[in-house]
């Protein structure tokens, strides 16, 4: 998935998606597709600083893409605090576009539902064949030993970010490693109302990526071999306090940064408020803003304690965002022309230089154009460091319930309530019970 997410909340309207078995979208009575072959409706996600510049960023290629076919697109951007219960509302009422994005974490969720389009071999091959896409992005697509429910369209690894003439000035001599070392250069960052590290802590989505990584780190799983939730094992619950613990324990974030939930961290970074920043892909985003690139350094997200050190190298969660096609559109055919176009090399060199992600298509990633400093770091850590979310029928409602613990320990934390490992496990346990029992 994407920034500026704010996890929509939408476990009640999973659970009736998930019953509504092939209900679908793209129907021609109202919800945005129509039985014209000339024509596409295309949600897309919220992926720049703004929607307006999402607007500027799409439409010249959408209409590149009616030129080159004769079929329009008729275009809406849709927040991320809107866009998974837009969604699931699409696939229970019939009612929805032709072509879609979804945060590629979200693959399985809605795959389970029966509303989208599967791509088998024969559909991979009319967009140019399965193996233009790289393993690491295919990984997020669906369930396992199921045909892929989406085709990936931008990728992205978190990275810490971080101010160069903030770190000089405080005598950091570069970028922390491990927790502790952040911790410890935050604290010198923390001074004449700056702070060291800015966090969306009222953003459930968010809240969940960085939890999956750091509980990767501690070798926790939040689900059994056989899907079944599991979030109150020891290191899970290490896990949500060690990365909670920066703002209660460490002070290194601000208190009005656990109301934080829609770009406000990377704006603070921006403008020089804070000197760290833990972000996906966010150099396009930075400069929207003024930052210049020269301003700031890109490096891994730290670990427990080096490496190899103790638990496991995973920086990131694999992040990114897929197109998906409603199997009940109208025009199928336009909608797999609409994806082909999207997937094509020359479109994911254009719109992934926009957005500063990777290209999930081989030939494009390799194109020298994604070979800066930033590139190289989260390119090695697509390739070597990040792990997939669980693809899983319950993982929506996972990151709402889990994203959401983690928002109202933040909460905790700036009211300047003790967070104890007494009340993680009991965040976490109420988050546990809202799953839907197997």
């Amino acid at each position: 998935m994407r920034r500026i997410r704010a996890a929509a909340t939408g476990a009640v309207m999973l659970s009736l998606a998930l019953t509504a078995s092939a209900c679908g979208g793209g129907s021609s009575t109202g919800g945005g597709s129509n039985d014209s072959p000339e024509e596409l409706t295309y949600w897309a996600s919220n992926q720049g600083a703004g929607i307006e510049i999402d607007k500027k960023v799409l439409r010249p290629e959408l209409d590149k893409f009616e030129k080159q076919t004769g079929i329009k697109v008729k275009l809406e951007v849709v927040p991320w605090s809107d866009l998974l219960n837009r969604i699931l509302t699409a696939t229970t009422s019939g009612q929805g576009p032709d072509v879609l994005n979804i945060g590629n974490t979200w693959s399985a969720s809605l795959q389970a539902t029966g509303a989208l389009q599967p791509w088998d071999a024969e559909q991979f091959e009319k967009i140019g064949g399965k193996d233009r896409f790289v393993d690491s992005a295919l990984g997020s697509t669906g369930a396992a030993g199921q045909d892929p429910a989406a085709v990936p369209l931008y990728s992205m690894a978190y990275a810490l970010y971080y101010n160069k003439q903030m770190f000089a000035d405080a005598g950091i001599d570069g970028p922390p490693a491990t927790w502790d070392e952040l911790a410890a250069a935050g604290k010198k960052l923390s001074k004449d109302g700056k702070w060291g590290m800015g966090v969306e802590g009222s953003n459930p989505a968010e809240n969940i990526h960085h939890a999956f990584v750091f509980a990767e780190q501690h070798g926790a799983d939040f689900f059994t071999a056989d899907g079944k939730a599991d979030f109150t094992s020891d290191a899970a619950v290490a896990a949500v306090k060690r990365y909670v613990d920066l703002m209660a324990k460490d002070k290194v974030i601000a208190p009005g940064n656990a109301e934080y939930a829609q770009n406000q961290s990377v704006s603070d970074f921006a403008k020089g408020k804070t000197g760290m920043l833990l972000w996906q892909s966010a150099s396009a985003n930075l400069e929207s803003q003024g930052m210049s690139e020269d301003a700031y350094g890109i490096a891994p997200v730290p670990v427990r304690s080096g490496t190899p050190g103790t638990g496991k190298q995973v920086n990131s969660m694999v992040a990114g965002i897929n197109l998906a096609v409603f199997k009940n559109s109208d025009n199928l055919d336009g909608a797999t022309e609409f994806v082909k176009f999207m997937t094509s090399d020359a479109e994911q060199k254009i719109l992934n230089t926009a957005y500063s992600s990777i290209p999930p298509v081989k030939a494009a990633q390799e194109d020298p154009a994604f070979g800066s400093p930033a590139d190289a770091v989260l390119k090695d850590t697509l390739a070597t460091s990040a792990v997939a979310l669980p693809q899983v029928p319950d993982e929506s409602q996972f990151e709402t319930a889990v994203g959401t613990a983690v928002k109202e320990l933040f909460a905790d934390a700036a009211a300047g309530r003790e967070v104890t490992t007494g009340s993680v496990k009991a965040a976490l346990t109420k988050a546990q019970q809202q799953m839907p029992r197997k």
